[in-house]
């Protein structure tokens, strides 16, 4: 697994704004809720933008973090998801 140091850069719990670029389809921001309810539980409100030629979607959205290890599990589960190309 990446070893990463957001608990050098971040003071947790924290918001953190998670944008996930995926293939253009209806389904893309259900499939992004529901796997941050399933290991961030919360009352989302995400913003979608269209790429310039329409072929992805980039879903944001900011989630209560509460530590490194729930910040690496959401990246490491957003980029599961089957439409997700990127999770930045």
């Amino acid at each position: 697994m990446l070893e990463t140091r957001f608990d050098e850069l971040l003071e947790f719990p924290c918001l953190q704004t998670f944008k996930v670029m995926g293939v253009a389809h209806e389904r893309l921001p259900d499939d992004v809720i529901g796997c941050l309810q399933l290991h961030a539980p919360g009352d989302y409100n995400p913003t979608v933008k269209p790429s310039s030629k329409g072929n992805y979607h980039s879903v944001s959205v900011s989630v209560r973090v509460t530590s490194k290890d729930h910040m690496e599990t959401l990246y490491k589960e957003l980029a599961k998801l089957e439409l997700v190309r990127v999770v930045l």
